[in-house]
């Protein structure tokens, strides 16, 4: 495995009162990559405006993971998103918003070709997780051959009403094994 660092921040930006438009952003995310397997991720995101106490729900836009092995017999992989905590400022108290405040959905497949089986790791919005440790996010459980599979996650992230305004910067990681 091969570690690779592609530019991909997320950034959020959260008011009081008022809403605050957030800019696009750019993320930080490290890709583990197995030979002949490599994953694809957006280059920017933006989530919109948030309050302090709400909710923010956005897509992070298509991830893709391609399979090049060819005939290798299984070439099962397992696509991991994790993320980190969110600060803004320096960070600090109230100054940072918890990677356990951050959900994560994979959704269906978007777009696929050649063989095997592949499984979202949470088709719909019911099973989404935290973020606060790895998470399986898609997967090939069965198959050989070269293959292809897309998706667009969605994340949700419970502000605390006890943060101050400003805008959030974070890591989503996605990675392939």
């Amino acid at each position: 495995m091969r570690p690779i660092v592609v530019p991909l921040s997320l950034l959020l930006a959260l008011g009081g009162a008022l809403p605050v438009e957030a800019a696009p952003t750019t993320r930080t995310v490290e890709l583990a990559l197995t030979v002949g397997v490599d994953i694809t991720v957006p280059a920017a995101v933006n989530l919109g405006a948030g309050f302090v106490g709400g909710v923010l729900t956005g897509q992070l836009g298509t991830v893709e993971v391609r399979d090049q092995r060819g005939q290798v017999n299984p070439n099962l992989w397992v696509a991991t998103v994790s993320a980190t905590v969110f600060i803004t400022g320096g960070g600090g108290t109230n100054r940072t918003i918890s990677n356990g405040q951050v959900s994560y959905w994979s959704g269906p497949v978007v777009n696929s070709s050649g063989g095997g089986t592949l499984v979202p790791g949470q088709p719909t919005a019911a099973q989404a997780v935290t973020l606060n440790v790895a998470r399986e996010a898609f997967r090939k459980t069965a198959g050989n051959g070269n293959n292809r599979v897309s998706w667009i996650p969605t994340i949700r992230i419970a502000v605390p009403s006890t943060v101050v305004a400003g805008t959030y910067t974070g890591t989503i990681t996605h990675s392939v094994a």
